[in-house]
């Protein structure tokens, strides 16, 4: 048991703990579909807030040799699978939170600027499987690719690794493409080749962003991927259902279309709508309807790619303050936060970071709910688009005459005229 290798329980019995609890153990159920198989590695993506955290923490309880998690399970769905005792606590995991690591190896660097930061990281777990596997020769000299290789050679062991917030050098370090390239070379050294096809039972890599492109391909195409913009049969594990909702509401006794009204908005074709789980939550604890959305990001991400200038931009944001919907192609997005060609590729983002919602049969987006609309009316403040920030201004028939600083300061949403 460590902290990279075979981590305990704790971070998944602290979630059980909580107040507020939404068993979201079913998605156990689909990576145990293809845990063992030829297409073994997937990325999920969602924007902060939306649980990325406890999902890893979840599987690591569920997956990992450190602990014995049989307990924590009882009465969660995952309990009625029939293959629940099958892969429970059965592999050697490896769990590495990104942005933890990164922040770590940055420390070591301004101590000693000769240190590699990618290879720091490397060396953080391969200090735990040598220790675990003392038997095994030379694991530190090489890559962890190459380590995980010679543990398999001696005892056929394979690994379940999962990575929080792997996207981490791609949002921290925008513009340093000498860190992005080598970090991700070690990716594709870790899920591609002899390592993925011999080591690897099961890969689960998530963050805000998809899998970074080059040109029109995925830096790891071997690896399937559920976004924001198609999440697939990952749906339902975005956010929060309408039903967990309303269970909520009724339990808590809070007004379920108040609840609507200020987080839903992230509709998917198979969960329907999906609401915003840590702003649903504080809303319960605090019996409070607002927004709680800049008590972890602040409105500055938002203005930096709204005040971009692309042809189109001004307007779409127009538009989409006024309640409407706008028309988007996703498909050119690079999936980084530096490579921005048009407005789209602005919107594109907007998505993965959860300021806007996405309609995947029309291909529109659109701002979600209460909670947001207050974010992109206080990152207009700051723009010095004075069309939007002048009192008497209105964007469509029916927003009662209010500029985005009036509808922001007495609460008008353009529906409540």
């Amino acid at each position: 048991m460590g902290i990279y290798l075979n981590p305990n329980n704790i971070g998944f019995q602290k979630v059980l703990r909580s107040q507020i609890y939404v068993d979201k153990t079913g998605m156990i159920e689909k990576l145990n579909q293809i845990i063992g198989t030829n297409e073994p590695m997937i990325c999920v993506s969602r924007p902060r807030r939306f649980g990325k955290s406890m999902a890893v923490n979840m599987l690591t309880a569920y997956y990992s040799r450190g602990c014995d998690s049989r307990k924590l399970f009882e009465g969660c769905a995952i309990r009625k699978s029939r293959n629940f005792d099958e892969y429970l606590n059965q592999y050697d995991v490896i769990q590495m939170d990104m942005q933890w690591m990164m922040g770590n190896a940055a420390d070591a660097v301004r101590r000693n600027p000769s240190i590699h930061i990618i290879r720091y990281i490397q060396e953080q777990v391969l200090a735990e499987l040598e220790q675990a596997f003392p038997d095994v020769q030379n694991l530190k000299a090489g890559s962890l690719s190459e380590a995980m290789v010679r543990i398999n050679g001696n005892y056929g062991t394979q690994f379940v690794v999962l990575i929080d917030e792997w996207d981490t050098v791609f949002r921290n370090a925008k513009e340093n493409q000498n860190l992005q390239k080598e970090y991700i070379e070690f990716l594709r050294g870790l899920f591609k080749g002899i390592a993925a096809e011999r080591c690897i039972a099961l890969a689960y890599i998530t963050g805000i962003l998809p899998i970074k492109k080059y040109g029109t391909e995925s830096a790891l195409n071997n690896f399937k991927e559920y976004t924001m913009v198609d999440p697939d049969y990952f749906a339902e594990y975005v956010g929060f259902t309408e039903r967990e909702v309303r269970d909520l509401c009724q339990q808590y006794q809070m007004d379920f279309d108040e609840i609507k009204k200020w987080y839903d908005g992230y509709r998917f074709d198979k969960a329907g709508h999906i609401y915003s789980p840590r702003s649903v939550i504080e809303a319960m604890k605090r019996r409070k309807y607002g927004s709680y959305w800049t008590s972890t990001e602040t409105y500055e991400s938002l203005k930096n790619y709204i005040v971009m200038n692309f042809d189109g931009l001004k307007d779409a944001v127009k538009h989409l303050i006024a309640g409407k919907e706008m028309p988007i192609n996703t498909a050119k997005f690079q999936n980084d936060m530096t490579s921005m060609n048009s407005r789209d590729d602005v919107l594109s983002l907007l998505i993965h970071l959860g300021y806007l919602g996405y309609d995947e049969k029309k291909d529109s987006v659109f701002i979600p709910n209460e909670e947001v609309k207050k974010e992109f009316g206080n990152a207009i403040e700051d723009t010095g688009w004075t069309e939007l920030i002048h009192p008497g201004t209105s964007f469509r028939k029916g927003f009662c005459g209010y500029s985005v600083f009036a509808w922001k300061k007495f609460g008008q949403t353009g529906t409540d005229c």
